[in-house]
């Protein structure tokens, strides 16, 4: 059951079209949280102002908050019914404000819109995305131009051929959320987990080595570990998905293939050699595929940003 006491919102400047808002006010109707929306500033010339006191630059700082806190005052009517509190903070770096302001105001989830593309099949994720998917130890949810439609499906991608304890227990975390945002918008939770290609090279240089064998083999573990996985959790196996490839390609045919609402995914947030596939092939997923993300951290994960 989710049950999220404060949901935070990062507001886009400069547009009134909001989805990273819309969505919270949504979730919000549903659960009962109260909404924080923020709003990251600065100007940069306040860098070259080394010469103005401290009063003159204070005075300037204190201008464009100003000046920021009335421009969402002003095009934010249609929310005052949501009562959603506004917070506008100066920072040079957008996401460490974001997550020093979650971690400090005890947050339960980030929403944050994406960017379309200009071919308007994909989107932009910019810096401040990545640094939040690694870095924020919350829920991160990346609002993309996708409708919330009751009964819909959402996909929880899990690696269920994994024998790191980390993982095993982040697959049975993303689950658990994944049946949560099911109740919670009617819908049906199906299972994606992707296990790899027969290795080209060793069928060339082992003569012995049978590809079909090897194939069925790497095959059937992952659907054994499926099938016990999902019936932990009360999923049918109907709703399974255990294919061959890349994770981003097959759970982009997934999600494509059942229009999906959600995809529910564990990151641990890893960087360079020591990630994993819940590390970067995680980004890659999501850069994939066109619907709402969830990104979940394992429990225990700390946040370098303080």
């Amino acid at each position: 059951m989710i049950t999220y006491n404060r949901i935070l919102a990062v507001v886009q400047p400069d547009t009134t079209e909001q989805p990273a808002l819309c969505r919270a006010v949504e979730i919000a109707g549903k659960t009962g949280a109260t909404i924080d929306a923020i709003l990251v500033v600065y100007d940069h010339s306040y860098d070259m102002t080394t010469m103005l006191t401290r009063a003159e630059r204070e005075a300037m700082r204190q201008a464009v908050i100003k000046e920021r806190e009335e421009w969402l005052t002003t095009h934010f009517t249609k929310f005052e019914k949501n009562d959603i509190n506004l917070h506008v903070v100066w920072s040079d770096t957008r996401y460490e404000a974001i997550i020093a302001f979650a971690i400090k105001n005890d947050i339960d989830i980030v929403i944050k819109a994406t960017r379309n593309h200009n071919d308007l099949t994909s989107v932009i994720f910019t810096p401040t995305d990545w640094h939040l998917l690694r870095k924020c130890p919350m829920p991160i949810l990346l609002v993309k131009e996708h409708a919330w439609p009751e009964h819909g499906n959402i996909v929880a991608t899990v690696n269920v051929g994994t024998e790191d304890k980390t993982h095993a227990l982040l697959n049975d975390k993303v689950t658990t959320i994944a049946k949560d945002y099911a109740d919670l918008l009617s819908g049906q939770v199906h299972l994606v987990n992707a296990f790899p290609s027969t290795p080209l090279n060793i069928a060339i240089e082992i003569p012995d080595f049978n590809p079909e064998t090897y194939y069925d083999s790497v095959r059937n573990h992952h659907l054994q570990n499926m099938e016990a996985h999902s019936a932990k959790f009360g999923i049918s196996m109907t709703n399974c998905h255990v294919m061959e490839g890349l994770p981003e390609n097959v759970v982009k045919q997934v999600t494509k293939n059942l229009d999906a609402e959600l995809v529910v995914i564990g990151t641990v947030g890893r960087t360079g050699l020591s990630a994993a596939f819940i590390g970067n092939t995680a980004e890659q997923v999501i850069d994939n595929i066109n619907c709402d993300v969830l990104a979940i951290k394992p429990d225990g994960f700390v946040s370098p940003v303080h």
